[in-house]
This record gives structure tokens, sequence and C-alpha cells, in this order.
């Protein structure tokens, strides 16, 4: 299915029937939440309401007062006619202050309840989002994700603040205004209430035309947020390559689509102003035309006449906010099917709802008696923690395209083993099955012999710890991107930054451990950000290592500067390595060769050397580039 069919996918007829309703139901346990906020603010629509339809009812009394007219009200009539006319102003004034003072309170409350619910939806996004696998993050764009995290949450507010509750007061106000109509005078409110009819049929058949467009609008938004991140993520390829010109094209392309379908939404809603416009019109046309007819016969006076010319207005001025607040309502349910698709997203990995801690407990303090023991091992004593199995391990991106096919091996704890082979060969993939990215096709992985789907990610990723080639970095200072959120003292890091020989480096930058880093550690060259995450793992004391090319960015002085602390922190810790360079790992126990996802050749590097097959080829040939 093409990305343009998957995107017209949501817009049948039926489905937004069908689906409408429910999609505003998931807002509802946001708005249970500040449900005392939701209640008042409901509450005031009643005075609101009734001192807005009073007002032309009072001005129709001015007048009936003034040309003493049988429709003046008895109370009125009995009094001088100054002291009648007061009191109608009196009240005319009282209404009108009434709905001023309490419409701004209304207003102010309404917006209070949509920026909490917005803050909600986005904070339960994020998290769904963060405990996604990362074979989500494969197939989305960055882009996409932040436009539904940003500007389609930020609709979500205005759904029930300007949306729900705007629509509700509307109709409490129209039913007013049509029920002291029909007090007054039954002919002209059931005219007004005829015209009515058609108005709503062509406001819905435009929303419906709106809310399509809209849709179509949040994707190009979400496309056009994708190329923009992408250039400036990617700006030194753009920049070297010389792809300006050509990437301006694609998002001059991109953002002419983006314009098109916006003016398709300015279209739709300024078709249902506009028809509202016509139709008031003729309304009071309708209301003067009837009115005076009886008039003429005596069976209406001028009051009355005066006070529908004005209902007239009032009527359609609900109507008119009501198609303002259901287009707000038609750009919500957009975003919500949009944001509803990530929340809908499966949680791929999950924790087991018993999960098994095992030797976990002896690392992390859940058996005291273990603890004690390993806080006093005896250092000719082999390593009890770190074994590592991977039992008939399958695994495919997608479909049967397996990268992984029937892994078989062993781990001792405390042995050191290279993963070599090819570009494609599986090596990244076993680190991401290991460290639980994701899930085997088939098969299971242990660790110390227990599963680990049994174990608590958080668990799990405490006990290992991975460098990758490139160390990333977050914005903040650098000793927060050592202890990365977890609670450390200053002592811990500098320690940790000492065993891994980079204090000295640390204490030379402007601020030294509070020295501000820029997002993805622009002001740090790749070998110092690489040194920062060696002094992440050493701080963690894990059973588990694991290098994935973690010395590549690093010059030969530097290199060498952290290879003692390297092979100080590998002491006692089961690793597992992957380096292109073969002359970098000669001196580990065992080295995995992969091939296709399989694991052909395995043994010490003098071993596989004297087998003459893939690694011997390798060898070779590096010796050769050298």
């Amino acid at each position: 299915m093409s990305i343009s069919q998957s995107f017209q996918k949501p817009y049948t007829q039926d489905r937004r029937r069908e689906n409408d309703w429910r999609l505003f139901l998931r807002l509802v346990p946001y708005a249970r939440r500040s449900g005392r906020l939701l209640v008042l603010s409901m509450i005031l629509l009643v005075p609101i309401a009734l001192a807005n339809a009073v007002q032309p009812l009072l001005i129709g009394q001015v007048i009936s007062l003034i040309r003493n007219e049988p429709s003046t009200y008895e109370f009125l009539r009995n009094r001088p006619f100054l002291q009648g006319l007061h009191i109608l102003e009196g009240l005319l004034l009282l209404a009108i202050l009434v709905r001023l003072s309490l419409t701004g309170i209304q207003g102010y409350i309404v917006q209070t309840l949509g920026q909490k619910i917005t803050a909600e939806i986005r904070q339960d996004l994020f998290h769904h989002v963060t405990s996604l696998a990362v074979r989500f993050f494969d197939r989305t764009p960055v882009g996409k994700l932040i436009t539904r995290l940003t500007s389609d949450v930020e609709v979500l507010g205005d759904v029930f603040s300007t949306g729900a509750i705007g629509i509700v007061s509307d109709l409490f106000s129209m039913l007013v205004i049509t029920a002291l109509m029909f007090s007054i005078q039954w002919q002209l409110a059931c005219l007004l209430l005829l015209m009515l009819l058609p108005v709503t049929w062509v406001i819905v058949y435009f929303q419906q035309q709106y809310r399509k467009a809209n849709y179509k609008v949040r994707e190009e938004l979400s496309i056009l947020n994708s190329q923009l991140q992408e250039n400036v993520v990617g700006i030194n390829v753009v920049q070297l390559f010389r792809r300006e010109k050509f990437n301006a094209e694609l998002f001059r392309i991109t953002n002419k689509k983006y314009t098109a379908e916006v003016d398709q939404t300015i279209f739709y809603d300024s078709a249902v102003s506009a028809t509202l416009e016509w139709i008031g019109l003729i309304a009071i046309a309708g209301v003067l035309w009837v009115g005076g007819w009886l008039l003429l016969r005596e069976n209406l006076t001028f009051g009355v006449l005066s006070a529908f010319v004005l209902y007239a207005q009032r009527l359609f001025d609900p109507l008119r906010d009501f198609a303002e607040k259901f287009t707000v309502i038609q750009s919500g349910f957009t975003a919500i099917e949009r944001v509803s698709d990530i929340l809908d997203e499966p949680i791929e990995i999950r924790d087991r709802t018993n999960p098994r801690f095992s030797i976990f407990d002896a690392k992390f303090g859940y058996i005291d008696e273990i603890v004690a023991e390993l806080e006093s091992p005896d250092i000719n004593t082999p390593p009890e923690l770190g074994e590592i199995r991977f039992d008939h391990v399958w695994f495919a991106y997608k479909d049967d395209d397996y990268v992984i096919k029937d892994l078989d091996f062993t781990i001792h704890p405390g042995e050191k083993v290279a993963l070599v082979g090819p570009t494609g060969a599986g090596k990244s993939s076993i680190i991401r099955l290991l460290c639980r990215l994701y899930e085997p096709t088939q098969g299971r992985i242990l660790i110390d012999g227990v599963d680990i789907r049994e174990v608590p990610q958080a668990e799990l990723r405490r006990y290992m710890a991975v460098i990758l080639q490139e160390g990333f970095l977050f914005a903040g200072d650098v000793k927060s991107n050592i202890s990365l959120g977890d609670i450390y003292t200053i002592e811990e890091i500098q320690q940790a930054a000492e065993s891994t020989n980079i204090a000295e480096f640390i204490e030379q930058l402007p601020q030294g451990y509070d020295t501000q880093l820029r997002e993805r550690g622009t002001n740090l060259s790749s070998g110092q950000k690489q040194l920062l995450a060696f002094a992440r793992a050493a701080i963690r004391n894990p059973e588990i290592l694991v290098l994935d090319e973690a010395t590549a960015s690093l010059d030969v002085g530097t290199e060498a500067l952290i290879q003692e602390a390297l092979n100080q922190l590998l002491q006692r810790r089961t690793a597992i390595i992957i380096a292109h360079r073969l002359s970098t790992i000669r001196n580990v126990d065992r080295i995995f060769v992969l091939k296709r996802g399989e694991l052909i050749e395995q043994g010490s590097h003098e071993e596989l050397l004297e087998q003459r097959g893939l690694y011997a080829t390798l060898h070779n040939l590096q010796m050769l580039g050298t």
C-alpha cells in the first residue's frame, strides 16, 4: 500500500461515523481528572445563556413601554414611565455585566482545562513513545513523531475547552433563545426555526469536507517537518555534497503541497462563515416581511417586532460560533486519530508481570547474603556472574528475511569474545538482541541461566554496559552525561573519570564537570565524546561489557591513553567486542566469525589463522592493506 493510500484510508464515511464518538470518548478520562473545572464551566453556561437571551426581550419592552403598547409587561404599565424605563435600563445593564464577567471567567476556566488536558496527553504520549521498541522507530520518521507530540497534541486541548464546551454553550444559548421566542410570538419563532434546517445541512457538509482537508494538512505538515529535521541533522552531508539547491527544491514542492491543502481548509471554513452571514441577513429580512404583515393586521406590536429582529441576529450568532467550534472539533478529531495511531501502537517488549531476578538479585542488592559475598571476592576466584547463552536464536527485522540464523553458543563468565565478519553478518543485531532492543523470532537468550525476557528491562540494562562506536551526548553538563539520570555523588563521578583516564581532559574544560554541552555534544570532538562513554560504563560497574567499535573514533594517542583503563575495566567481566580492525582483538579468549547471520568459525586468533577460513582471509587482507 502506498503512503497516499494509507493516509486516505481513515476517511471512509463509515469509519468516520463509527469512530468520531469513540475518538471523543478517548479524551473523557483526561477531562475527568479535572472534573471540578469541567463542572464549574458547565454550570456557568446557564447564567451566561440567560443573560444573553433576555437582552433583546428587554430592548423590545423598552420600545413597547415608550409606545405604550399592550405587549408591555403588567408590572411596568402600573408604574410611572420614567420609573419603568429605569427598571428596564437597570435590568439590561445587569444582564450585560453578568454576561461579560461570567464569559471572561468561563473562558479562563475552559482554557485552563484545555491546557491541563494537553499537558497530560503529551506526557502519556511521550511515555508511550519512549516505551516502544526500536523496530517502531526504524519505520517512523522523526519529523512525524515531533509533529504528533507538539502541534497535534496542542489541538486536542481545544477539543474540550474551545470545542465541546463551546458547542454545549452555543446549543444551550440557542435553546434558551428559541424558548423565549416561542413564549413571545410563535409564528415568527417558527419562521426562524425553519431557517435553521437548511443551514445545519450546509454546515455539516462543509465540515465533512473540512475534516478531509485538515487530515491532509496534518500529514503534509508531518512530511514538511521530517524533511526539515533530516536536513538539519544531516547538514554536513548536505553542504559537503552541495545538495542545498536540490534539497531546497524538494522542500519547495512539499511546502507547496502543504500550502495547497491549507488553502482547502480555509475555503471550507470561509464557506461556512459566508453561508451563515447570508442566512442571517435573510432571516432578518424574513422577520421584517412577516412581522410587517402581522403588524399591519395589528397582530404584532413594534416592541415584539424589534425584539425578534434582534433575536434573528442573536440566534445565528451561536450558530456561527457553533460552526467555528465545530471546525475546531473536526481538527481535533484529526489530531486524535493521528495521536491514537501512536497510542495504539503495541509495546512489543514488555516486562513480565512476575519477573525473575535470579543472579540479578545478587548484583543489585536484592539478596543481602550474596551481596556480602560479592563485596569481598577472592581476586583469584573466577567470576561467577556474566554467562551469556544464545539458545538456537533466529531473528528477522522483517517477515522471514532472517539476519540471525540458529545461533547457539555460550560465553562463560569473565570470558572476552570478539565478533568479526563482513558488513551485514549480524554483529550489531546480536548486541541489539542481547540488550533486548528486539525480541528473538525464535529461540531464547539467557544470562546466568535466566531468560532475559524474565528480567525487568531496567535491571537487564543496568547489568550490562554498552559502548557504541559514536557516543551520544545530551544537552546538559558533563556530570549529568556520565550519570544519565542515575543518582551518583560527584565523588563517584570523579572516580569513574579517573579510572578511565579522562579526569584530566574534563578538568581542562572551561567549567570542568559543570561545563555545559550543546545538543549531541557538538562542542566536543568525537574522541572526547567517546571518552565520556567509557566513564558512563565504569560508573555503573556492569557484569557484562559490550564494545561496538568503541575505539574507532579515537586517535592513536587517545586510544593508547584509554587502553590501560579499558584493560582495567575488562577485568573480571564478561566482554563482547565488535571490531573491524582485527589487530585489536588478538588477545581475546575467543573470536566468533559470522557470515550472513551464521556462526561459521570460532576459536583464538592463532587457531583461526591455522584453519585458513574466512577469518584468515580477512586478516590477510587487512595485513596487505597496512
